[in-house]
């Protein structure tokens, strides 16, 4: 675990990100994934989280550390059937929960495009929290864009 956070602290803090995951293999080392009982990997350029026979577990994908401000943010979703939700988070520290703090609540994804504005009051990571109620079911994101709010 030392490592990883050691990786996660050579990362720069950034006002902006545009990642479609086309390139990735991995999950970026200026990402973290929160996976507990079930799995988030990415393939097929894009973003999977995938419940297994965990349904319910708490599943974040965290953004690098972005600066504090308004921005507008979109993403793409879409899953494989059965009720799945997405609610966005601001977290001050990914290694402690205490410091996750809804900014969003949980909507249904319905497989349309998501552009929610989202105001950060100071520097902090940015967490996708997907919710899958039942066992085999998956939930896809790509083209993530977050840009200032102009």
């Amino acid at each position: 675990m030392g490592g990883f956070l050691t990786a996660q602290a050579q990362c720069n803090t950034v006002s902006a990100i545009a990642e479609n995951f086309d390139t990735w293999k991995e999950i970026s080392k200026c990402w973290t994934a929160q996976q507990g009982k079930a799995m988030l990997y990415s393939t097929d350029k894009k973003i999977v989280f995938y419940s297994m026979t965990n349904p319910g577990e708490n599943m974040f994908l965290v953004t690098p550390k972005i600066k504090a401000g308004t921005y507008t943010l979109t993403l793409d979703s879409s899953d494989n059937g059965g009720k799945t939700t997405l609610e966005l988070f601001s977290i001050g520290n990914t290694s402690d929960t205490k410091s996750y703090t809804s900014i969003t609540k949980p909507s249904e994804i319905t497989g349309d495009r998501k552009v929610i504005t989202v105001t950060l009051k100071k520097d902090a990571y940015l967490g996708l929290k997907v919710l899958l109620s039942g066992i085999h079911q998956a939930v896809y994101v790509d083209n993530f864009s977050l840009k200032p709010k102009k």
